[in-house]
């Protein structure tokens, strides 16, 4: 009647090979792709790994800020704010730390892929990505001005009868350390950069708080707001609720960092990368909370925006203090910029099918490092325009889309615990938004 004969044993028998054959093609390309891929690529990293990548990362020339940011906030709310900012950040990178394994032999290795989970695969690439990005390219520009800024201090205070030299040739001179160390393939090789960079971030914030005790109480210190009226002090004290916000921004990498330590059903990954954030976290607590408190006892309200300035003296101290933050920013700029390759090298192989080759990552790692000396060249007051920028990017992404992203996994029940602390957080972070918005104008 028309109808086919069933097909043979045989030919079913060779689809079904071809089927499973064509996939086991697919799935070894993708172990090729992710095992050439920076952040997919090596995961053998230890715990200790997790605790000097989450220093460099969060631990900037930032914190110099910090007693400038009590000057403006208050003994009483200061001490509050950077409290409760280091509480609940701690907190939300718990949460973070959490997700990355939560469902059973899957792990969401990237930022973008536990929001593509939590919210679908296109609006969680929408939501998650410009802010990353935006978080990690313009903290990149920031430090190619800060290293070469810093270059150019340690050239003034040193050669102090030498011909001036333009800011631009120490950014290019910066620059020029990074067209090297980027191409260090994945989290793991920069292992030692960002080692170096977490005890200069360290040091430097230890040079500080000793060097203020050592000149100690000044004659005419005064703690009281310095605006000269009532509209002037509120700005001044939602601009420092900024710069304590800036200062606990690190999230934008954690994920990618526990994607390097390895895990298997018995002994998953967030054990050892919790571990290396504890320890992480206590170096924070070290580093900014006698910075920002010992500043702010010793100068008071006068004190500067940068407490080194305040030091003056002895010159070879703030000479080690700068160099200290050169070698920092430098190890800062490849944490940051690692995801910024692994996006742009995924892009390249897996939606543009370039090969995977070295000669690819050459080139576009090159580029990427050029362009951010551009800008930074272009645009050497690029700090303040990411004081605008980050208030929709830094302020999110560390202090409550964790918190949004837990809930929307997780839905724990109403009025719970989890409940409550997540959407306390989630306030409180919104209401910081709108303090680091009108950062440094």
């Amino acid at each position: 009647m028309g109808t086919e004969p069933p097909a043979a044993p045989d030919q079913n028998s060779e689809t079904q090979s071809n089927v499973t054959s064509n996939i086991e093609e697919k799935l070894a390309k993708q172990k090729e792709i992710d095992d050439w891929l920076p952040i997919t690529s090596s995961r053998n990293a230890k715990w200790w790994y997790s605790a000097f990548h989450n220093v460099t990362a969060m631990v900037g020339a930032g914190v110099l800020s910090l007693p400038y940011a009590m000057s403006n906030l208050g003994w009483g709310p200061g001490v509050v704010i950077l409290t409760l900012s280091w509480v609940t950040t701690l907190y939300t990178l718990w949460q973070m730390v959490e997700m990355h394994e939560m469902i059973p032999d899957r792990r969401f290795d990237r930022y973008h892929e536990l929001g593509q989970y939590a919210f679908g695969e296109k609006l969680g690439l929408y939501i998650v990505v410009p802010q990353q990005l935006i978080c990690e390219v313009g903290v990149d520009i920031v430090y190619m001005v800060t290293g070469g800024k810093s270059l150019q201090k340690i050239h003034n205070l040193v050669c102090k009868g030498c011909k001036e030299i333009k800011t631009t040739y120490f950014i290019m001179i910066f620059a020029s350390v990074h067209f090297v160390l980027s191409h260090l393939p994945n989290f793991n090789s920069i292992s030692g950069v960002s080692l170096a960079a977490a005890v200069m971030s360290v040091s430097y914030s230890t040079i500080a708080w000793t060097a203020s005790v050592h000149k100690g109480v000044q004659p005419d210190v005064q703690y009281g707001y310095k605006g000269k009226d009532a509209t002037d002090t509120v700005f001044n004290f939602f601009t420092a609720m900024g710069d304590v916000a800036f200062a606990y921004a690190g999230h934008n990498v954690v994920l990618e960092i526990q994607a390097t330590i390895p895990s298997t059903p018995e002994r998953k990954s967030k054990g050892p990368m919790w571990k290396g954030v504890l320890v992480a976290y206590i170096i924070v607590a070290f580093c900014y909370f006698p910075v920002a408190l010992i500043g702010y006892w010793m100068f008071g309200n006068n004190v500067e925006d940068n407490v080194l300035i305040s030091l003056e003296k002895p010159t070879w101290l703030i000479v080690a203090a700068n160099l200290f933050v050169v070698i920092h920013v430098i190890g800062s700029y490849q944490v940051y910029a690692m995801p910024v390759f692994d996006m742009i090298e995924t892009v390249l192989v897996k939606k543009l099918h370039f090969r995977p080759t070295r000669l690819l990552r050459f080139v576009s790692r090159n580029i990427y490092v050029a362009l951010t000396m551009f800008v930074a060249i272009s645009f050497p007051f690029f700090g303040g325009l990411l004081g605008f920028f980050g208030g929709f990017a830094f302020a999110p992404t560390t202090y409550f889309l964790p918190c949004i992203m837990w809930l929307a996994v997780y839905k724990p029940p109403k009025f719970g615990l989890s409940w409550i602390t997540n959407w306390i957080c989630i306030i409180l972070s919104l209401l910081l938004i709108d303090s680091v918005t009108p950062l440094e104008g």
